[in-house]
């Protein structure tokens, strides 16, 4: 069956007449390249790659081999004579950016099924960044989960519409984000998005800056400054972590809903100002609103449509999924060629909990790009071994754990009296009896009295 050309470069000064027509009959277009030489490459072209290590001399050759391999569109497989591995350039190289080594003398047909295997896995690397792409993606927010697609959904309708939003969701989640792909997808997509963040900026500044102040309005003014508010004039703006915004200012922004006019300090003339307004906060704004930290008729006119961002534990296999978008996105920062995650990884970001959501997950993962030694980034790479060994559990599990448990502990509060313990758990001390049995956590039960008997505690199990 015919197959189209696929590209291969061959890296050395003797290749052999028999591997340039095996791997001609298995549709490898073969490009030599003398050390020093520059591949004729098209721009995002798969490839594979043979590095001819028999053929290299590397106190010449060390910096041309590490630019033309630190590509990560190439798959590159290792040639060579066992004394090649002696030199540790060369041990470094295939370690960093070789799928595979092949020990000379070998059949054709060898390399030809690795150069094949090299250029299968890039193919799978960068379809991994191209699934994230396909259907996934909402700006640049990554998902699949059944919560992420349903905040998709959510932002596309919302976004046809001028009405306030309001983002609610732990920090790190990325609300700022969603704020962004629903101006993208609105009306005013073309003119200004202009963030603010109500609670990195001190109180006795915020009115100027979102409002702007005339020249001699106070000391230090020397000429007018556009406020925020009046610079999103057309488009959108976003009030991030709006729940830590003072009350002093609250009046003031209340004040610009209902009229929509922006007054800058020290001036006396109104102008007009037409945004459309996004909220955002991890702030529990029912709480706020009780206790007297926000307004209540603020808040309603800010919260006309409302979305949650869900956290990252809650998203399953996204976790996995984002991590490798963020792997591609920030990988040109190694020093040496990273090819994925370990399995270990893998484990850790499914068994860790994410206090600090997707933030903390792109800090951890930018983090262990720099600082990975290996071609795959681990769990300690992570900072997260010790989340590898976390197991699932079931739910018959956990409610058995937490059985064990609370009888320990009260046992352990009432001295071993079990009269008093089952009282506590609200049993009775035949059943306690039975539950003691049950957990292992006495070695004979048989002959203990039903009353006034201490357990004898066996913890092992």
């Amino acid at each position: 069956m015919h197959q189209d050309k696929r590209s291969l470069y061959y890296v050395g000064r003797a290749l052999l007449l028999s591997l340039q027509a095996s791997l001609s009959e298995r549709s490898w277009q073969v490009e030599v390249l003398e050390p020093g030489a520059v591949p004729r490459r098209r721009r995002g072209q798969l490839s594979a790659g043979i590095l001819d290590f028999s053929s290299l001399e590397f106190s010449a050759d060390l910096r041309y081999l590490h630019e033309l391999l630190a590509s990560s569109l190439t798959g590159w497989v290792a040639v060579g004579y066992r004394e090649d591995l002696e030199d540790a350039t060369a041990r470094g190289l295939i370690r960093d950016y070789c799928f595979d080594y092949i020990t000379l003398p070998t059949s054709d047909d060898r390399v030809v099924d690795a150069v094949g295997c090299a250029f299968g896995m890039v193919a799978l690397q960068v379809n991994t960044a191209d699934d994230a792409r396909d259907g996934h993606l909402e700006g640049e927010m990554v998902g699949s989960c059944d919560a992420m697609l349903g905040l998709f959904r959510s932002i596309r309708k919302v976004a046809m519409t001028d009405a306030p939003v309001f983002i609610s969701g732990e920090s790190g989640t990325g609300k700022e984000l969603t704020a962004v792909a629903i101006h993208e997808r609105s009306t005013r997509r073309d003119q200004p998005f202009v963030a603010i963040n109500c609670g990195a900026i001190p109180a006795h500044l915020l009115q100027s800056e979102l409002f702007g102040y005339e020249r001699g309005a106070f000391t230090g003014a020397n000429q007018r400054k556009i406020g925020r508010v009046e610079a999103a004039n057309g488009g959108t703006l976003f009030l991030d972590e709006i729940g830590d915004l003072p009350l002093e200012s609250q009046a003031s922004l209340l004040r610009f809903l209902q009229e929509r006019k922006v007054e800058r300090l020290g001036g006396h003339a109104s102008t007009p100002v037409d945004v459309r307004i996004i909220s955002a906060t991890h702030v529990d704004m029912q709480t706020a609103m009780i206790e007297g930290r926000f307004r209540a008729d603020l808040y309603h006119r800010l919260c006309v449509l409302q979305l949650d961002e869900p956290p990252l534990r809650a998203r399953g296999k996204d976790i996995e999924l984002l991590a490798k978008h963020m792997l591609h996105r920030f990988k040109k920062d190694a020093s040496r060629k990273v090819r994925g995650f370990a399995p270990d990884a893998i484990a850790a970001f499914h068994n860790y909990g994410w206090p600090g959501n997707v933030r903390e997950l792109i800090n951890r993962i930018r983090r262990a790009i720099v600082m990975s030694e290996g071609q795959q980034i681990s769990a300690s790479d992570l900072e997260l071994a010790d989340y590898v060994k976390v197991a699932p559990v079931s739910l018959a599990q956990a409610r058995e754990s937490a059985e064990r448990q609370a009888i320990e502990l009260a046992l352990l509060r009432h001295r071993g009296r079990l009269g008093d313990a089952a009282q506590e758990l609200g049993i009775s001390r035949v059943t306690l009896y039975r539950l003691l049995t049950a957990h292992g956590l006495r070695a004979d039960v048989s002959d203990a009295p039903l009353t006034g008997a201490r357990p004898t505690a066996n913890t092992s199990h």
